[in-house]
């Protein structure tokens, strides 16, 4: 799967919209068949002649795809940018604003107010930035991508019948580099399955209306499972002693496991064991902040699918409802390019700890042989690339 962009939202990145000066040789061949597709699907003429023909190679939209920020950053750069000071009295400002729609939304689709305005708060703070992108250029840059031109083919024909549905201006719909979009940044297709009209004018308008935007958001997250009276997850303290055994959400466990691991809640008290299953996390290795992710810290990764913004999320709601800070401080650390994450995974396979396709993603697999790894050569099995665990792999 493309492990980055979301089903709904993408994290907005500042960008120059300039259009390349040379496309790919087989952009006109691509834009043919583009527009075959959009006939097909039964767009009309018009729209493919004044909007489909029409649009642009957008190099920006490239280098920006290979550059996330969640497979890039440290989760200490990562996070100290999203959770600030300003986004939690911001977040706080604006429940008192909106304090009436969130409580209707919360008893209506069971997501309390403080998720809505975390994921408004990260995804566009709070509207102020919806991205500057053309959504049709940036969308029809990345269908003529061949790793990934179905999904993007399939979002950019949806992103065209929302503009015949609703009359949309293409001026108007801006967003992210990968065609994310609104108060929200919905994806084409979720805009149109999950988006509803919450201020009854009969049409939905994620980019201009807060109440269509966080309407939509909090019937999206019911409908990716979102469970009431539950919490994302939490920070915890690991014993001196732990194992590291149990990482990831492959490895998650019942609550009553993890408290008989030794677990705890940062004050120091013992963790409450409702029926629940939760897994660990460890964004910065052993030296950093350990998290429990719960059912809805899933559902927040439906979103977005990058552990990175989960735990921010639910971090952030948690500030905006009157949490403290972490318990621990994420390290500072090197950012990882992908580059030098595919040559560790090389490396782990040269040595005989299958991690899979060198794809320069720590994802499970490469979690799991990178943990068997530092368990051979001594160090501690918490799954992180350190440099100490470069060192031993010969990896510069």
């Amino acid at each position: 799967m493309f492990k980055s962009i979301p089903l709904a939202a993408t994290l907005i990145l500042t960008s120059s919209t300039a259009i390349a000066s040379v496309a790919s040789p087989d952009w006109g061949t691509c834009v043919a068949n583009l527009q075959q597709t959009a006939k097909s699907q039964g767009l009309s003429q018009h729209t493919i002649d004044t909007t489909l023909a029409n649009v642009k190679y957008v190099a920006r939209v490239m280098e920006l795809d290979n550059k996330q920020p969640e497979f890039s950053s440290s989760f200490e750069n990562y996070f100290t940018k999203r959770v600030t000071d300003w986004r939690v009295q911001q977040g706080r400002k604006l429940y008192k604003e909106h304090k009436a729609l969130l409580q209707d939304l919360a008893k209506e689709y069971g997501v309390p107010p403080q998720y809505l305005l975390a994921f408004w708060g990260l995804e566009t703070n709070f509207g102020s930035y919806k991205g500057k992108m053309s959504v049709l250029n940036s969308l029809a840059t990345l269908a003529c991508d061949p790793r990934r031109s179905q999904y993007f083919t399939t979002e950019l024909m949806q992103a065209l019948k929302l503009k015949e549905q609703y009359g949309f201006d293409e001026k108007q719909m801006v967003g992210s580099w990968a065609g994310a979009m609104g108060h929200t940044q919905f994806m084409p297709s979720a805009y149109a399955k999950y988006a509803v009209d919450g201020d009854g004018d009969g049409k939905v308008d994620l980019w201009n209306s807060t109440e269509d935007a966080l309407s939509s958001a909090a019937n999206f997250l019911q409908n990716l499972g979102w469970k009431r009276e539950e919490r994302w997850g939490r920070e915890v303290t690991l014993p001196a002693d732990f194992s590291y055994a149990y990482l990831g959400r492959s490895e998650a466990q019942p609550l009553t496991k993890w408290a008989e691991l030794g677990l705890r809640q940062t004050n120091g008290s013992a963790l409450s064991t409702p029926d629940m299953q939760a897994a660990l996390y460890l964004p910065s290795g052993h030296t950093g902040p350990a998290f429990l992710g719960y059912d809805n810290f899933n559902v927040i990764m439906k979103w977005n699918r990058s552990t990175f913004y989960a735990i921010a999320v639910g971090h952030l709601a948690d500030r905006i409802n009157g949490a403290a800070g972490l318990n621990v401080n994420p390290p500072k650390m090197p950012n990882l390019s992908r580059a030098r994450v595919k040559e560790l995974q090389t490396q782990l396979n040269v040595l005989g700890f299958d991690v899979g396709k060198p794809d320069g993603i720590l994802g499970s697999k490469s979690l799991k042989g990178l943990q068997a790894f530092q368990k051979d050569k001594g160090l501690v099995a918490d799954g992180y690339p350190s440099e100490a665990t470069f060192k031993a792999l010969a990896v510069k």
